[in-house]
């Protein structure tokens, strides 16, 4: 079943950045984009699947979209994915910007990549950049040996420096010039309010990209076999309808694909640490979270520690057991055999549902977004002093507390709520009592019972006061 969301089409024209490896795309990105979204580093196919955001100058708003680094040699990995998520991006773009580097010239790739654009692409702008350009001196020896960048047919490169700004502002305004030349024009400064942000989070190849590309619809990110494909968060903000009696609302979802976590005896170099890095601050940003098992394989100890990471976050959590379609026994009785199982190695995410899922096939992906909504509102949810009186009241006569370590027996001298998102209770007992963590645990499921707190955690704190 195709999913029920909708990628947001903000109207606005975009800009595509492309060139080879390491001629600095994404620190002009993240420049432009005014956060470090795209992970920067020396190392060659750094960048992977395109990173998109958006750029604001004099108040106005265009798409920005990043590209991996191009070498055109079949020894790369992932070479002719990265190939194929650049020409969407150039197919897509309004105005292209061909980013050279200053300081090592015009290689063979740039003048592969200029028989290209000048090919498939010569109905659109395409605005020459060398980057690099830290100070004058530099600026001389470029204008010097321009000639080399004219061959490019491209006329002369617009110099700035991505890592200082040198020059940005002045090509902001050039290509602010050149947009008025094409059919999108650049919209005034809009938030979008209300955005509900859902990170997938599981350990390298559960199949979060696949996940990712069929919840939105678009294959935007790659897919891979290979371990640690996916190295840095990728966000795609899609609507979402959804029936409320006879009226019809909409919500802003905004999906964030990120890298697999696994411990850190077990990560490799600097580019995967980064990776995760992101991928736990997106968790951390992030109210909603997609726990995503493997279905073909036994719970692991990786993904007992990212279960542990949810723990201490206080998220709303789905868990999508993915990939069961390719379960040697997918029945219904062996789906509560499993559902009992995951809950037995996470107790903590027992309130959190199952959803059996095919990233591959989309099986089952449409059931998230009821859930997602619900689970939103149970997050949000604020019950009133009132029903929480008659809520407790019913509890102490049907169960007594229960002493903890004190000798005295406790007595309840209140229970409020006092915050959401997550909820949060204050549970007032009397002074020099104590009560057992058990009797907690049983205020918690009650209130699950009677509330509909699905798929988030329930906090309540405890506080001692003297009558």
């Amino acid at each position: 079943m195709p999913t029920p969301a909708q990628i947001l089409d903000t109207q606005l024209p975009t800009i595509a950045l492309v060139g080879r490896v390491n001629v600095g795309k994404s620190t002009l990105f993240n420049k432009l984009i005014e956060q470090e979204k795209a992970l920067v580093s020396k190392i060659a196919g750094t960048t992977r699947t395109r990173n998109e955001g958006e750029m604001y100058w004099h108040g106005q708003r265009v798409k920005i979209v990043d590209t991996g680094g191009l070498t055109f040699s079949e020894d790369v990995l992932l070479e002719e994915e990265i190939i194929e998520q650049s020409e969407k991006a150039l197919k897509e773009a309004d105005v292209i910007l061909f980013i050279t580097d200053a300081h090592t010239g015009i290689l063979p790739q740039e003048r592969e990549l200029a028989k290209i654009l000048l090919t498939k692409y010569k109905d659109k702008p395409i605005m020459l950049l060398a980057n690099k350009v830290d100070s004058t001196k530099i600026e001389r020896e470029l204008a010097a040996n321009e000639k080399e960048w004219y061959k490019l047919g491209f006329g002369a490169p617009f110099s700035v420096s991505a890592t200082s700004g040198r020059n940005v502002g002045d090509f902001l305004d050039k290509l602010y010039k050149t947009l008025e030349t094409v059919e999108l024009k650049p919209k005034d400064y809009k938030e979008i309010k209300d955005i509900i942000n859902i990170t997938i989070i599981g350990k390298p190849n559960v199949g979060k990209s696949s996940l990712f590309n069929k919840i939105i619809g678009e294959d935007k990110v790659i897919i891979s076999d290979m371990a640690h494909t996916t190295r840095e968060p990728f966000d795609t903000l899609v609507t979402y309808t959804q029936k409320v009696g006879g009226e019809e609302k909409i919500y802003n979802l905004n999906f964030v694909d990120t890298a697999g976590i696994r411990r850190k005896a077990r990560v490799d170099g600097f580019l995967e640490r980064k990776g995760i890095i992101k991928s736990i601050d997106s968790v951390d940003k992030s109210d909603l979270i997609l726990f995503v098992l493997d279905g073909t394989d036994p719970i692991s100890s990786q993904d007992k520690q990212l279960g542990g990471l949810l723990e201490k976050r206080a998220k709303s959590v789905i868990i999508v057991l993915n990939k069961w379609d390719l379960a040697e026994d997918n029945s219904e009785k062996h789906q509560i055999e499993v559902k009992k199982l995951i809950y037995a190695n996470f107790p903590h995410l027992d309130f959190a549902p199952i959803i059996f899922t095919s990233g591959l096939s989309g099986e089952k992906t449409h059931k998230l977004f009821p859930e997602l909504i619900r689970i939103w509102n149970a997050r949000h949810t604020f019950i009133s002093r009132g029903a929480l009186k008659v809520f407790m009241d019913g509890i102490i006569k049907t169960h007594k507390p229960s002493r903890g370590k004190g000798t005295r027996q406790p007595k309840i001298l209140g229970f409020k709520q006092i915050d959401s998102n997550p909820p949060v209770f204050e549970l007032a007992i009397k002074y020099r009592t104590s009560l057992h963590r058990s009797y907690v645990n049983f205020i918690e499921n009650k209130l699950r019972e009677q509330f509909d707190f699905l798929g988030t955690p329930v906090i309540i704190k405890l506080r001692k006061t003297k009558m």
